[in-house]
């Protein structure tokens, strides 16, 4: 017998990740032992309080059942104060907060409860493969709006006033953004929030890498009248190194989390109540936690900047995030180009900028997942094997 895959899947392709892991791990098995500077998972432990959470409530004999689809009211409460503490945003915990498993997750979950086929959804470009895969699954389609260096990575809301929208029924934001490291600028978030409500356009804005590098947390919910046309999504996997974990949270107004948990109440059955548990130590950890971990990412994104500068390639120091995001030196197609020379001369994986959309075509993207002393090491090979001028 041979099943037919549903129409759902026939443009969704494996991703990028999952099949270059497969390529690295044959160039291994060949004793090649590829340094992968590729993909943004924090190789640093959670903070000891996590996991004494974890092991103190994984021990008690009443934890192990299935948990409620909203999560313990203890871990709702741990959300709406750190929105309120690091972001300045009040929230009700028992309506205008939703726990999940992983934010990855939520961008699911938003796109199968708000689209389907015949509408369309605006995606960043560059920007997370997951948007146009989450809503080409929903049936939608994925309308790409252009992000570029010279406008600071910002979205041209003008340009795109100038397109058809009567389709468009959401809309993907993600500052600081990735792969770009930009931030949103003075009146970015305004600005969209005004331009979604003239449109009648959901605004879904992925907020993961705001504590990294960057001494300033900003939410798009801090933005006056945006409960009325927004969703927030946010996790604890880069900010408090459990993405393995799989804890994230959506943020919003309770008419719109209500519908979405209509759709992930029949896609789980709750979330371990030891995890929340740590996730509630975690979200209570103070600022000190975060520029100790910033400390740690700043002394390996100079590394970076060192390996990049033997590349060739050109960047902004002043961006922030878990990457750093560089243009590729003339010479070169594309970041793909770059990525593949880099893997096979120096044993070195770096991601290509293309995979992100048409407009990283001419970038590379750098993780600071990993320790100084591998990042000496990549650079070691690199000046070894491959010759390039410097730049800066």
């Amino acid at each position: 017998m041979q099943a037919q895959v549903a129409k759902r899947l026939q443009h969704t392709e494996e991703y990028y990740f999952s099949r270059k892991l497969r390529e690295i791990d044959e160039m291994n098995k060949a004793g090649a032992n590829v340094i992968n500077l590729g993909i943004g998972s924090p190789d640093l432990p959670p903070h000891p309080s996590v996991t004494a959470a974890l092991t103190e409530h994984a021990a008690r004999p009443d934890t192990h059942a299935y948990q409620g689809y909203k999560g313990i009211p203890a871990l709702r409460q741990a959300i709406a104060d750190w929105y309120k503490r690091f972001y300045h945003v009040p929230l009700h915990p028992d309506t205008e907060v939703l726990p999940l498993i992983g934010s990855k997750e939520g961008i699911m979950h938003i796109c199968m409860t708000f689209l389907q086929e015949g509408d369309e959804a605006l995606i960043p470009d560059p920007g997370y493969p997951t948007y146009r895969s989450a809503v080409q699954l929903s049936g939608a389609t994925p309308v790409t709006y252009s992000l570029e260096a010279g406008n600071n990575w910002q979205p041209n809301l003008a340009a795109l006033e100038q397109r058809d929208l009567s389709k468009v029924k959401l809309m993907w934001v993600n500052y600081p953004h990735m792969p770009t490291g930009a931030q949103a600028k003075a009146g970015t978030f305004e600005a969209l929030v005004a331009f979604a409500k003239k449109h009648n356009i959901l605004l879904c804005h992925d907020n993961p890498y705001s504590f990294i590098l960057n001494d300033h947390p900003a939410s798009l919910m801090a933005t006056p009248g945006v409960m009325e046309v927004a969703l927030e999504l946010n996790s604890l996997s880069k900010s408090g190194n459990m993405a393995g974990w799989r804890v994230g949270m959506l943020v919003g107004k309770a008419a719109f989390l209500d519908e979405v948990l209509r759709f992930k109440s029949n896609m789980d059955s709750g979330m371990f109540q030891p995890v929340q548990m740590a996730a509630v130590a975690a979200l209570n950890l103070g600022p000190e936690w975060y520029a100790e971990l910033n400390t740690i990412y700043s002394g390996r994104r100079r590394k970076v900047f060192e390996l990049l500068n033997l590349l060739g390639c050109s960047y902004d120091p002043a961006q922030v995030g878990m990457f750093v995001w560089a243009k590729i030196p003339e010479g070169y197609a594309d970041g793909f180009a770059v990525s593949d020379e880099v893997l096979q001369k120096a044993h070195v994986f770096i991601t290509p900028g293309s995979i992100f959309g048409t407009n990283g075509n001419g970038y590379i993207r750098v993780s600071l997942c990993r320790d100084e002393k591998v990042f000496a090491e990549a650079i070691a090979r690199v000046k070894q094997s491959i010759q390039h001028p410097q730049t800066v």
